[in-house]
């Protein structure tokens, strides 16, 4: 062997060849995947859902569901640990691989301390006092930069914030200093400012440490800003594999382009000091899609009126009030959609379902096609009924198990008493073309469904009743990123074929830039900027404002935040 040959064998971490997982299906989930993750890598897998991300992840971790069979090769520094017994697999989950999952919440233990629970985690593999472990407990929580960390030990889950919580998911893969961390998107489920501190933290970890990274994700911004490499999978096969700065500059595979294609641009503020200039995605000009284009005045009739609103959660049980939203005041007009932003706590979705009419206002007014809410009569309230439509961010939760596609889409009709069966049968129709779904689609169950045509579905049936005002809550967020930019041309089809005004609530800057005439941010349940769109998130007046629009990260590798090590060949 010469000594490069040696060099590469000896920072050779992890090695997967000819992987294939097959279940009860004709098509294997992973079919003949070969990887090669070296010390210090940060190597990322992308792929929308059914790719075989997660997959392959399970089977180096040893966790394959029941009913997999999985064949080929996996080896951790040389030695074999696919199919090992499940004892040797333990040995080796938590030790020599960490594992970050995308929702910190269910990873954490509800009613058991941090401190426990870290403890817990040092003493699994290594012999510890309880001082020592607390020594190291504490040890680890200052490594993922929380602060006080001799009190947070005291702390249960529930009285962290998520970025917090996602630390201390970091610190439990971290506490017995593996040689490989499994991150399967560990950013999705956080606003946008605390994604980018789990990103730089991520990255200094990996820095300091050497630990491998294999990261799971969706979201390419997030691979341009920390990956070293990029694997991209479809349908359990490897589509392709690169450098990070060769691939996003130089796709070769279609699927890659199309992946590619597909993200939102966001033009960056001049405040930013390294603006983006990438190319602009296939949907690039469907950013206003609403009928009043940006920049034009909001002269027209408002469908929506916000005076002065202060909604407030009352405590239970002597627990003190909480404020939500404070003195809010905005308005949205005929055939205008406006985005809503902001971090979770701003009060986006509270404020969402007071103007849908599900929470009532503590004070001021919510006037809904000229009518107020607080002040109408049971008539009117049901008239109002009729000119609201909800999306939700899970349609899977809620559209009924129980009913037909057709069923739910008719249901509100139903409910409002509205036509003949025949003629209710002729509508679920329309609406089925009109998001482009199959009439069979009609006779089958959610279930049965996508993702991307759940959601589709949850349109057609928010639109069945003709609504004026949609109210839009995350309705992409749960999407992958093609699935999300096909949904979004429909909703912009359809708002200029409906004519609807929309709030669309989002965290995804890039897709709010993409489809409102107008956007307002919510800090902390205060409206602190409204304004055009292309104003706003060009020269934006509230520094929040700008810190928002500045942690997203930019698609684009050669752009990413300054101070990475490893530089990255192309």
């Amino acid at each position: 062997m010469t000594t490069q040959l040696a060099s590469r064998s000896a920072d050779l971490l992890l090695a997967v060849e000819h992987l294939q997982i097959n279940f009860a299906q004709p098509r294997p989930a992973v079919n003949d995947i070969n990887l090669r993750i070296e010390r210090g890598e940060i190597l990322a897998l992308v792929g929308e859902s059914g790719s075989g991300k997660s997959m392959t992840a399970r089977a180096i971790l040893g966790l394959l569901p029941p009913g997999a069979q999985a064949t080929g090769s996996i080896r951790l520094s040389g030695e074999e640990i696919l199919g090992v017994e499940e004892s040797r697999l333990a040995g080796i989950r938590g030790s020599r691989i960490g594992m970050v999952f995308q929702e910190p919440q269910t990873a954490l233990n509800p009613v058991r301390t941090i401190g426990w629970q870290l403890r817990e985690a040092i003493r699994a593999h290594r012999p510890a006092s309880k001082h020592h472990a607390r020594e190291r407990a504490i040890g680890l929580l200052r490594q993922v930069e929380i602060p006080e960390p001799e009190k947070r030990l005291r702390y249960y889950p529930h009285q962290l914030s998520g970025g917090q919580k996602q630390r201390v998911v970091l610190a439990l893969a971290l506490a017995n200093e593996p040689d490989l961390l499994l991150a399967d998107e560990p950013t999705t489920a956080l606003d946008v400012t605390v994604q980018a501190e789990i990103i730089a933290l991520l990255r200094r970890l990996n820095e300091r440490t050497g630990t491998s990274v294999v990261l799971i994700t969706h979201n390419l911004g997030v691979v341009a800003e920390i990956a070293d490499r990029v694997v991209v999978l479809k349908l359990g096969d490897v589509v392709e594999e690169a450098h990070v700065h060769t691939l996003f500059a130089d796709p070769q595979h279609p699927y890659t382009r199309q992946l590619l294609a597909a993200v939102p641009a966001l033009p960056r503020s001049p405040t930013t000091t390294d603006p983006l200039a990438a190319p602009a995605p296939r949907n690039a000009g469907l950013r206003n899609v609403g009928t009043r284009r940006a920049g034009a005045d909001n002269a027209g009739a408002s469908v929506l009126e916000l005076d002065d609103v202060t909604l407030i959660y009352r405590g239970r049980r002597g627990s003190a009030d909480f404020t939500a939203v404070s003195a809010v005041s905005l308005s949205v007009s005929a055939g205008e959609v406006l985005g809503l932003v902001g971090e979770s706590g701003s009060g986006k979705t509270t404020l969402g379902r007071a103007s849908a009419g599900l929470l009532k206002a503590a004070s001021g007014s919510i006037r809904v096609t000229g009518i107020d809410l607080a002040h109408a009569s049971a008539r009117e309230l049901r008239s109002v009924r009729r000119e609201l439509a909800l999306v939700p961010q899970d349609p899977a939760a809620s559209l009924d198990p129980r009913m037909s596609i057709a069923q739910s889409i008719s249901e509100p009709l139903d409910v409002h008493r509205v036509g003949s069966a025949s003629s209710r049968r002729r509508r679920v129709a329309e609406l089925l073309e009109a998001v482009q779904l199959p009439d069979e689609f009609a006779t089958r169950r959610p279930h049965e469904l996508s993702g991307g045509q759940r959601q589709r579905v949850a349109l057609a049936r928010a639109l069945v009743l003709r609504p004026r005002l949609l109210v839009a809550d995350e309705p992409t967020s749960a999407l992958d990123v093609s699935i999300q930019a096909d949904v979004l041309e429909l909703f912009a089809k359809l708002q200029k074929e409906f004519g609807f005004a929309c709030v669309f609530i989002s965290h995804d800057l890039a897709v709010v830039h993409q489809v409102s005439d107008r956007v307002a941010v919510l800090r902390a349940g205060e409206l602190v900027e409204i304004g055009q769109v292309d104003e706003v998130f060009a020269a934006p007046g509230h520094e929040y404002t700008r810190r928002l629009l500045d942690a997203v990260p930019v698609p684009d590798p050669s752009r990413r935040s300054k101070g990475r090590r490893r530089a990255l060949a192309s």
